[in-house]
């Protein structure tokens, strides 16, 4: 016996459960999005080029965790590369879509919003400005 009154065994075993716990809830998606403050880019730090981001498209920055795209000309919009699916990064950017290659998901390129699951919330949108031909955090 412990010092608790509990069998040692009874100890050990609920502390293995909490171990489980705690790795399953590590491995779980997160249908509420990810934030724009999970995307660590500095305000006024330059991001791309207009020229860039092609129209109908866009451009997925790998390190910075973003996705730029611009569906009609000069209209641009920003959110984060992370699925709310389960958290893999988007793939590519078509003329209608930002797409998952994980498990499918595809988002609207003007709002972020699913429009083919399993994601259900839409994609984070981060902030940006437009600045001559400079497209920057904001």
């Amino acid at each position: 016996m412990s010092g608790t009154g509990f069998p040692r065994r009874v100890v050990f075993q609920g502390l293995g459960a909490l171990g489980v716990a705690a790795v399953l809830a590590g491995c779980g998606g997160d249908e509420g999005g990810t934030g724009s403050d999970d995307t660590p880019v500095e305000g006024g730090a330059a991001l791309a080029s207009t020229a860039d981001v092609p129209v109908g498209g866009g451009l997925i920055l790998t390190d910075e965790g973003i996705v730029l795209t611009q569906p009609t000309e000069g209209e641009f919009h920003a959110f984060s590369s992370a699925c709310t699916h389960q958290g893999c990064d988007v793939t590519e950017v078509g003329k209608d879509s930002i797409d998952c290659a994980c498990h499918g998901s595809r988002f609207d390129v003007s709002t972020g919003e699913p429009v083919v699951g399993p994601a259900t919330a839409p994609l984070s949108e981060v902030r940006i400005r437009v600045e001559g031909d400079r497209i920057l955090a904001a």
